[in-house]
């Protein structure tokens, strides 16, 4: 089993400390979506140096994508109080430019924003299809989990971390539900199957070792995402590609999973999945 190590994001050890409440963070996901669809990164509470980067990769915020006006067609976000974060996955795919975009959110002690950094795919990447997206998303329910119903954070980040270590060891057990959709880039898996599909993969062609990982965990909402370098899939980066899991727990299985990958190249240099991967 691969030890799974949590990456500190230039907000986190604010965050960590921080007294924040669910509806402040909901409010700061609110304020970055409106941002985001005017393209106006100033109007948010920003902190004094805060950083923001996009696939990795460190980028002035006021000549990024949040600096340009998007057309969102919808979105989903988690909130992670204990470590005063959010986590927002957003599909554009009526947008000029489409894109999907995943967006991680750090505040610090006083209120204010840290730390962005967001995952931005858009044509060329792993499977991209951001109107596939758009229709598969919506059909889901990611609806928050009765209190007396929920898995804890800890059987929430070990679900996740068990799906990303079997790509490594194909032997190692996964709490996979039945039914288990994955939606990776625009491509539903099991779309045929969607009542007994179980998110089962097979082998990849040579065992894969997923690190930095970096994570975002909302109890109600039986949520996790986890930013994380996916190996192999870039030909030209064959140590790494970012890449975000967006996952959904229920009753300690997992129910939804949602991929996006970045690709250097298109479709990382490699043939994209089929329709019903």
């Amino acid at each position: 089993m691969i030890n799974s190590i949590l990456f500190l994001g230039a907000g986190l050890a604010c965050g960590v400390s921080a007294a924040c409440s669910r509806s402040w963070l909901q409010d700061v996901t609110a304020d970055y979506l409106k941002a985001q669809a005017a393209g106006q990164p100033a109007g948010l509470p920003l902190a004094s140096g805060v950083s923001y980067a996009e696939n990795d990769t460190p980028v002035d915020i006021s000549k990024g994508v949040l600096a340009q006006p998007i057309k969102i067609d919808f979105s989903r976000s988690i909130y992670d109080t204990v470590q005063c974060a959010t986590f927002t996955e957003l599909t554009a795919a009526t947008n000029a430019h489409p894109y999907v975009i995943h967006t991680r959110i750090f505040a610090n002690g006083d209120g204010k924003i840290s730390s962005i950094e967001s995952f931005v795919s858009d044509d060329g990447d792993w499977a991209f299809n951001a109107t596939g997206h758009l229709y598969w998303t919506t059909q889901e329910s990611w609806t928050p989990i009765p209190e007396g119903e929920r898995t804890s954070r800890a059987a929430i980040q070990a679900a996740a971390d068990a799906y990303l270590d079997q790509w490594g060891n194909v032997s190692l057990p996964v709490p996979l539900g039945t039914p288990c959709q994955r939606l990776e880039g625009g491509t539903y898996t099991g779309e045929r199957n969607r009542n007994t599909n179980t998110c089962a993969m097979g082998a990849f062609p040579e065992p894969l070792t997923v690190n930095k990982r970096r994570y975002i965990i909302d109890e109600e909402s039986g949520a996790i995402d986890v930013f994380n370098n996916f190996p192999w899939l870039e030909i030209t980066k064959l140590e790494g590609t970012p890449s975000s899991n967006f996952i959904r727990v229920e009753k300690g299985l997992i129910r939804y999973i949602h991929e996006v990958t970045i690709c250097a190249t298109v479709h990382c240099g490699r043939d994209a999945p089929p329709p019903d991967a």
